[in-house]
């Protein structure tokens, strides 16, 4: 049903980037609660969309495509907040912000997609 990876490769990229981002929350900053929750919804995104690949059916897929959307715009707060929290630098949370807006653009179209095949 999932011919196309683009959004399994990036979200699956994105979520390394969310590790990488809460080991520096934890270790360097000492922040657990934000930490927590970006890593959660952060790392479901990809989560569900690689659940949405196995879907068994056009349903099943949108979904659990719904779902990574719902995570992406709760990691984007998340993202938003720590920006203007100062806890990350602007440059490296302007372009995690930017990568999760990519995710999201993608997550949005591909749901449209398939309800317009037969």
């Amino acid at each position: 049903m999932y011919s196309d990876n683009a959004i399994l490769d990036k979200s699956l990229k994105f979520a390394a980037r969310i590790v990488k981002l809460h080991q520096y929350l934890i270790q360097e900053k000492k922040e657990t609660i934000i930490s927590k929750q970006i890593i959660r919804s952060g790392t479901s995104i990809g989560a569900n969309a690689n659940e949405a690949a196995y879907g068994v059916s056009k349903g099943d897929f949108i979904a659990k495509l719904q779902i990574s959307l719902k995570e992406t715009a709760e990691t984007e707060y998340w993202l938003k907040l720590l920006i203007l929290s100062e806890y990350i630098e602007k440059d490296h949370g302007e372009s995690m912000l930017n990568d999760c807006l990519e995710i999201k653009k993608m997550l949005i179209a591909s749901p449209k997609t398939v309800k317009n095949t037969k």
